[in-house]
């Protein structure tokens, strides 16, 4: 296959009132038949986002809107177009543009298109049917601002085991009665 998917670089700038330095990113693999729907979904699993019961919208540098219509009801901002419908192959090479994710939260990111296509095979071995991340670094915050399991954002942070790993099952050897001093 010739080299003719997108390469975009997709950074997380900002979401739940901070501003993130560095930037965590992911690098996505797209075809030009790709929905933004799809991309959207890509960025939101690539940046471990389990709650996707949140509207989105990419917004373009010429100010168009992108997000799927039917999520917004009567109430979509003025002029947008359908994600669903609107595939990446209006995307040009050095072009950048916004993703939103969760308008309470504002989980914003900078994309920026790659200036050389790639092969998905060269990549992956094969050629994905959805857009798919490649490349990534840096942490990524919890979507809610949830540090454990059960955390009120009130609570101190729970005890450590004593032994690191001694409240594991001995699944692994350096789990469980393996650790315990």
């Amino acid at each position: 296959m010739a080299r003719t998917w997108l390469s975009i670089r997709v950074e997380l700038v900002s979401g739940h009132g901070v501003d993130l330095w560095p930037r965590p990113g992911r690098v996505f693999a797209a075809a030009h038949s790709h929905s933004f729907a799809h991309f959207a979904t890509a960025i939101d699993c690539a940046f471990g986002r389990w709650d996707l019961a949140h509207l989105h919208l990419f917004t373009m540098t010429d100010g168009t809107q992108v997000s799927p219509l039917d999520w917004w009801g009567d109430g979509a901002p003025d002029g947008t177009v359908d994600g669903h419908a609107t595939k990446l192959a209006r995307l040009q090479a050095g072009e950048q543009f916004a993703y939103v994710f969760d308008m309470g939260d504002d989980w914003a990111h900078l994309c920026t298109v790659g200036e050389q296509r790639i092969d998905p095979v060269d990549e992956f071995g094969e050629v994905p049917d959805r857009p798919v991340p490649y490349w990534g670094w840096g942490n990524l915050p919890a979507q809610h601002g949830l540090r454990w399991d059960g955390d009120d954002g009130e609570s101190p942070m729970p005890k450590r085991p004593a032994h690191g790993f001694s409240d594991l099952p001995p699944i692994l050897p350096w789990w469980g009665q393996h650790c315990r001093g």
